[in-house]
C-alpha cells in the first residue's frame, strides 16, 4: 500500500526519516527506547522527544540529590536534566506544558490535583500534541500501551493523547488552528520490563558469581501474567548505543540513582544476551513484514516528504 504522508506538504528529500517519541515525564525518554533513538540520530534521521508534563511531582530517587535546595527548585532542575539528556541522545525536545499528576497513594486513593495532566479533558490535551506532530511531521510515533507501561495516571493519559493525536493530525477538520495536516504512517507501543529479558540477565549474573537485582522481582512475578514479548512485533538492534542510553539516564540525577539496578548488568552482558529494544506495531498505513527490525520498515521515498 502506498500512502502519501503529510497532506498539503511539499514533496522533498532529506537525509532521513522523522520519529517522534511521546513521554509522560522527563526521564521516561531515557529509560524507554533511548538507545533506539540514539541509533537513528546517528544514522541521519531526525528524532523528537515530546514530554507531556514537567515531572514536578516526581520523587527524588537518588539519595545524593535528596536535599532541600533540590526540592525547592524541582521544576527548574528537571528542565535542566531533560535538556542534558536530550543533548546526549542528539534529539530535539518539546514540552507540552501540562502539570504532573503525581502518583496517588493510599486506600482509598486521594483525588488527583485539579488541573493536572490526567484530569484535563482529552480534547484539550490532544490539541498541543497535534500541533507538535504537524510542525515536526514525523513518519513514526512511539508511545505507551493502554496500561501506560505501568499504571501511572500520566502514562495512561499519555497513551490516550498519543492515540487521539495520531488520528487527528491528518484530519483538516480537527484542530484547524494547529497547522497544516500531517498524517504519521506508523505508531508503536514501547515495551520493556520483559520477564524473559529479566530472566536472561538474572541467570547470567548468577552464573558469573555476581549479585542479581532481579531475583525478588522474578519470585513475585505472577506466572499466569503474559510476558510483553508476546505482544512485541519489532526489535531494534541498538546495543552499540547502550552507553549513550545510560549517560542520558544519569543526566536525570534527581530520579536515577547511579548505584541502582538500572546499571546492574554489565554492558557486555547486555549486548551479548539482549542487544535490542522492543516495540509493538499497532497502527500502520504502509505495508511491512512482521517481525521487523526497523521502525521505518515499509516507508519508502514515495512517502518520504
Amino acid at each position: 500500500m502506498s500512502v502519501m504522508a503529510g497532506a498539503g506538504a511539499e514533496t522533498g528529500t532529506t537525509s532521513g526519516f522523522r520519529l517522534m517519541a511521546v513521554h509522560a515525564h522527563p526521564d521516561d525518554e531515557s529509560s524507554k527506547g533511548a538507545a533506539t533513538m540514539a541509533r537513528y540520530v546517528a544514522e541521519g534521521h531526525e528524532v523528537m522527544v515530546v514530554t507531556c508534563t514537567g515531572g514536578e511531582a516526581g520523587s527524588v530517587l537518588n539519595p545524593a540529590m535528596d536535599r532541600p535546595d533540590v526540592h525547592e527548585n524541582m521544576s527548574e532542575i528537571r528542565r535542566e536534566e531533560m535538556a542534558r539528556a536530550a543533548k546526549l541522545l542528539g534529539v530535539q525536545h518539546r514540552w507540552l506544558g501540562f502539570v504532573d499528576s503525581g502518583l496517588p497513594e493510599g486506600d482509598p486513593l486521594p483525588p488527583l490535583p485539579e488541573g493536572c495532566f490526567a484530569v484535563v479533558p482529552l480534547e484539550e490535551t490532544t490539541g498541543p500534541l497535534v500541533q507538535a506532530i504537524r510542525e515536526f511531521r514525523p513518519h513514526v510515533v512511539l508511545t505507551y500501551d493502554e496500561n501506560g507501561g505501568y499504571p501511572h495516571p500520566d502514562h495512561i493519559r499519555c497513551h490516550e493523547v498519543s492515540m487521539a493525536a495520531f488520528d487527528a493530525a491528518g484530519d483538516p477538520d480537527r484542530y484547524p488552528e494547529a497547522g497544516e495536516p500531517w498524517q504519521p504512517l506508523k505508531l508503536y507501543y514501547m515495551h520493556g520490563f520483559s520477564r524473559a529479558r529479566m530472566q536472561a540477565f538474572h541467570e547470567a549474573l548468577i552464573e558469573a558469581g555476581m549479585e542479581s537485582p532481579y531475583g525478588e522481582w522474578l519470585e513475585k512475578w505472577d506466572p499466569d501474567k503474559p510476558d510483553v514479548m508476546e505482544r512485541v512485533t519489532s526489535q531494534v538492534e541498538c546495543g552499540e548505543y547502550f552507553e549513550v542510553r545510560d549517560e542520558a539516564l544519569r543526566a536525570h540525577a534527581t530520579q536515577i540513582d547511579p548505584n541502582s539496578r538500572w546499571f546492574a548488568v554489565p554492558l557486555e552482558v547486555q549486548r551479548k544476551l539482549w542487544p535490542t529494544e522492543e516495540y509493538e506495531l499497532v497502527r500502520s498505513l504502509v505495508d511491512s513484514t512482521l517481525p521487523e527490525d526497523d521502525l521505518f520498515a515499509g516507508i519508502t521515498e514515495k512517502v518520504h516528504t
